[in-house]
């Protein structure tokens, strides 16, 4: 995503917070409607072959198809596109584990209406029958979209613990999936660079402001106002003590 390294604005028109050199301004990589083929594998999003055998190709898929595919198998459908995901690494799951606790306590105490949930929880994100992602992390305040087999519309807010296999996904297409489909708070955790940027996405179309914070940090959590904190330097430290200065 093309943005300059200063924290600057992305756009020409809108300013950065003077008061946070580290806060600044995107807007959307695609225009509206489905990015195609061509600029998936640009953005380094790549699939392999479902098996299903129907006839149908990437961009054509739906929710049946989606619940056609092998139990032990894990897959997103975004956009009539199915991905299958790698298995985590134990880093990920580690990050994961000490951000659900994190969460969980902190919402909790702040935002008792709202529940936090893991992976794998189908999300049907956009309400139709041809997305279906599994984000890392979940929470949910609209508790009438939480059903029994998934969650059926855009949570609050979402985590994605980034790989080298999901970057590019994770940073360009379901960015911009997430904000068009009403979800108010991003959070892409880089295991590799120990960074995490947030994304607060606003009511103007495809506009957003984004924060990037180091593993060594408090991060605020927008949809509590800041009431709740997710302190981040207990996980670097479990991650320092485990695998030392390997990434």
């Amino acid at each position: 995503m093309d943005r300059k390294e200063n924290g600057t604005d992305h756009t020409s028109g809108s300013n950065s917070n003077p008061q946070n050199e580290k806060e600044f301004r995107y807007y959307s990589e695609y225009p509206e409607g489905r990015p195609d083929g061509e600029a998936l594998e640009a953005a380094g999003v790549y699939w392999t072959d479902p098996g299903l055998r129907n006839g149908k190709k990437q961009g054509e898929y739906t929710l049946e198809d989606y619940l056609a595919l092998p139990y032990e198998e894990r897959w997103e459908l975004i956009d009539g596109y199915l991905i299958r995901m790698d298995s985590p690494t134990t880093e990920h799951q580690i990050i994961l584990g000490n951000l659900y606790t994190a969460f969980r306590r902190c919402i909790d105490e702040h935002c008792a209406s709202c529940k936090v949930l893991f992976a794998p929880t189908d999300v049907q994100l956009d309400m139709d029958n041809k997305t279906i992602v599994e984000p890392d992390l979940i929470v949910l305040c609209d508790l009438q979209k939480l059903r029994k087999k998934r969650i059926f519309g855009a949570p609050d807010l979402l985590v994605e613990i980034l790989s080298p296999s999901t970057h590019s996904k994770d940073m360009l297409w379901k960015n911009s999936k997430y904000q068009k489909a009403g979800v108010k708070e991003y959070w892409m955790v880089d295991p590799e660079k120990r960074k995490v940027l947030v994304n607060l996405f606003e009511k103007t179309e495809g506009e957003y402001r984004s924060r990037l914070y180091g593993f060594d940090e408090e991060i605020p959590v927008g949809i509590s106002r800041g009431e709740c904190r997710i302190d981040f330097a207990p996980i670097q430290r479990e991650l320092e003590e485990i695998y030392g200065d390997e990434s």
